[in-house]
């Protein structure tokens, strides 16, 4: 009993010990100036450790914690000691930009023990994030389903996991994110731990909750090949890297805000294989899909696609200049940020730090005489008023705007301070879309609908033009999810678009003259004989694209 209160009290000594020691480091950050930092609560890089022999940085107080490209994180005792200046001094004679740190004697120690890693472990690029094609194969065959995932995650996330075992940690969530087809991952700091989730087809599920410890490594490791500063964390930050498979390079950006249990991440995945979809896969009907097609083929107008963020509009966009893009046109595209890289087009990134925004941007582009131009968004009067006026002189100007119907794009306009006079005659379509999830073609079922699913369903099919085919009210049947390996357990497997469009005919410009509300644009257009997204969603629902639950989920019936 002696002996465990012997333990006890030692234990508490260490504590006070060590508490005393880090607040006598943040003193000196004060006294010279320089952050102070935990080495306990950063990823300590081998990779960077290796700069200073082990020797030098012993006698000189100090640790190269952190590396990307040309620039080092220098932690020191104080900056005074000589050995320490020498040291510094010749880094920056080696061409390193050093951003130097205070921190306690008991933080150094702890990052000198990985000296004795130093020699097996093998450098990996700033910036870049190798995921072998094998461990993604692997990751295929053994993670059929979220919960066989969570498992994996349950194996490899325990508390005992070193720096080295934390790199492993972060390529493991990244390999699960891709081979899932995930475009968002998400670490959300909870009371007790961290919540991981996947976004897999627009939709956020639970994968795995993660030790504050090795979220916090997890942290300083994404901020560090993010490019990402390490001592800021009370401002949101983003930045970017790139995950490098054997069959390509996916885009990652990341943004860090501060909340109140931590900093929350979300890793948005640029993956070009699920950017990259085929005009005709966008998911459009028959009619709308010559229309767009039509227009597209005209040499000046533009084409607007508006919704909310996440409803697909720069894959619409994308996919349109996939079909457009030819050796006799220049296509220019501003774009913030680009997304997908394509061939045979100049696509340029706004940059607002050097005066590029979208409307400046916009003017520069019209300077290099192109035949069509994408502006990845309108958010202001200047670069729709550019815009408007570069498809009437012309150019085919293809273009994003948040409103939430296809009607609605011109009362935004209008909103935006737009002349009505140049909005007709420079707009040939506008159209809206959202994303549902389709069923998984390996597992969906089929079942009749019960009452309250047939009346949804009959009070929209009497809703559709008087020419489109309606089925009889006894053989309507409607596919539900089940959830097999093929679709990870989750009965849905992709996402398509349901769209709705108004074209800018002689009726509609008309109207658009009198700065019509998005009701009397509704009611002009009737006559055109193009679904709305209901109508288009039902439509797809009754073909076994996707369910009545689903298409519920994102639009209103």
């Amino acid at each position: 009993m002696v002996f465990f209160k012997d333990k006890e009290r030692e234990e508490q000594v260490d504590g006070i010990r060590k508490k005393e020691a880090e607040d006598l480091a943040m003193i000196l950050s004060q006294r010279y100036s320089l952050p102070y930092l935990d080495l306990s609560r950063m990823t300590v890089e081998i990779d960077a450790i290796k700069i200073v022999p082990e020797k030098d940085a012993l006698e000189g107080k100090l640790v190269v914690f952190q590396k990307t490209g040309k620039k080092l994180q220098v932690a020191i005792e104080s900056p005074n000691p000589e050995k320490t200046k020498f040291i510094i001094e010749n880094l920056g004679k080696q061409g390193y930009a050093l951003s130097l740190y205070i921190v306690s004697e008991e933080s150094l120690k702890r990052a000198w023990k990985l000296y004795k890693e130093v020699p097996e472990y093998m450098e990996t690029t700033a910036g870049i994030i190798e995921v072998s094609q094998d461990k993604l194969e692997k990751f295929i065959q053994e993670t059929n389903a979220i919960e066989e995932l969570q498992g994996l995650f349950a194996s490899i996330a325990d508390a005992s996991s070193n720096n080295r075992k934390i790199s492993e940690i972060l390529e493991i969530i990244l390999a699960g994110a891709i081979s899932f087809d995930a475009s968002d991952i998400h670490l959300e700091p909870q009371e007790e731990k961290v919540r991981l989730r996947f976004r897999l087809d627009g939709v956020l599920h639970d994968i795995y909750e993660i030790e504050y410890k090795i979220y916090n490594l997890l942290l300083s490791r994404v901020k560090l090949i993010s490019g990402l500063k390490l001592n800021i964390k009370d401002s949101p930050q983003d930045g970017r890297f790139s995950i490098k498979t054997r069959n390509t390079d996916v885009e990652v950006r990341a943004s860090v805000i501060p909340e109140a249990y931590g900093e929350s991440i979300v890793l948005r995945i640029l993956n070009p294989e699920s950017i990259a979809v085929d005009f005709s896969q966008l998911g459009m009907e028959e009619k709308l899909q010559q229309i767009v097609t039509k227009e597209l083929g005209k040499p000046n107008g533009m084409i607007l696609t508006t919704g909310p963020t996440g409803s697909g509009k720069t894959t619409t966009l994308y996919a349109f200049l996939s079909k457009v893009k030819n050796s006799s046109s220049k296509i220019v595209t501003l774009e913030d940020p680009i997304e997908y890289h394509l061939k045979g087009i100049v696509q340029t990134q706004i940059k607002k730090s050097a005066g590029y925004d979208f409307a400046d941007g916009l003017r520069s582009i019209l300077r290099q005489d192109p035949d069509i131009i994408m502006v990845g968004e309108i958010r202001d009067f200047e670069t729709a008023d550019t815009a408007l006026n570069a498809a009437l002189t012309g150019h085919m100007v293809l273009s994003t705007l948040h409103t939430n119907h296809a009607a609605g794009t011109i009362p935004r306009l209008i909103d935006l301070g737009v002349n009505p006079n140049i909005i007709a005659p420079a707009i040939n379509i506008a159209m809206a879309q959202r994303l549902v999830r389709k069923l998984c073609n390996d597992c969906k079922t089929k079942h009749a609908p019960n009452e309250e699913e047939i009346t949804k369903i009959e009070k929209v099919l009497n809703s559709l033009p008087s020419n489109r085919e309606k089925p009889a009210k006894e053989k309507i049947m409607i596919w539900k999810p089940t959830g097999c390996n093929k679709c990870n357990g989750i009965g849905y497997k992709g996402r398509i678009g349901i769209y709705e469009a108004i074209l800018i005919d002689d009726k509609i410009e008309k109207l658009i003259l009198s700065s019509p509300s998005e009701t009397a644009i509704l009611e002009g257009a009737k006559e055109q004989d193009i679904l709305n997204m209901s109508q288009d969603g039902i439509m797809k629902v009754l073909s076994g694209i996707t369910s009545l639950e689903e298409l519920e989920r994102v639009v209103s019936i």
